[in-house]
């Protein structure tokens, strides 16, 4: 038996495409998850590795969709072939139950792996150039200099935190927080 397992990362994504593609590669059985591949809980796809059998085979649409390391991914092929359940991934093309299955099964993971790095690598390359020009990555604060100063004169003048804070517009806490720093 064909046992499907589509993720998307968060909620506003759709799991159609992924659906389709297994439907038409013929499995039977499908399991759904909408969480980052980073979470370590992942639902649905527990519950497919607890429902497929010996002689069944896990298909994903792509390699990425079950894992986010090299050592993840095989970890989790290997636990399943050690049951007797096979692996297959859709656009990658790899089916475990072959010989040149495994080999590129390997192959793809570790160059998974390498993209996500790059990746990593590329955005703190920019954050630092960005950095370098004077910009600054985060939220604005809410608490700017002019703010800082009239909430100073405010807590001289006896005011209480919650009052300066209501009158600034920020909660008590970021009122704290900015005359700390």
């Amino acid at each position: 038996m064909l046992v499907g397992y589509a993720r998307v990362s968060t909620d506003d994504q759709n799991l159609d495409l992924q659906l389709d593609a297994l439907k038409a590669a013929g499995c039977e059985q499908l399991f759904t998850d909408k969480v980052s591949g980073a979470s370590k809980s992942k639902e649905g796809l527990d519950d497919a590795l607890r429902y497929a059998r010996k002689g069944d085979t896990l298909v994903v649409w792509k390699l990425d969709r079950l894992g986010r390391t090299v050592k993840g991914l095989v970890e989790l092929v290997e636990g399943i072939q050690a049951r007797g359940v096979q692996f297959k991934s859709i656009t990658d093309s790899i089916d475990t139950s072959t010989a040149a299955g495994r080999f590129f099964f390997h192959v793809m993971a570790a160059l998974a792996e390498m993209e996500r790095e790059l990746i990593k690598e590329r955005t703190r390359a920019g954050l630092s150039a960005a950095r370098a020009r004077g910009r600054m990555g985060g939220r604005k604060l809410k608490m700017d200099p002019s703010k800082i100063a009239s909430a100073k004169t405010l807590l001289d003048s006896g005011r209480t935190g919650q009052e300066i804070a209501n009158n600034l517009g920020v909660s008590r806490a970021t009122l704290y927080r900015a005359l700390a720093a």
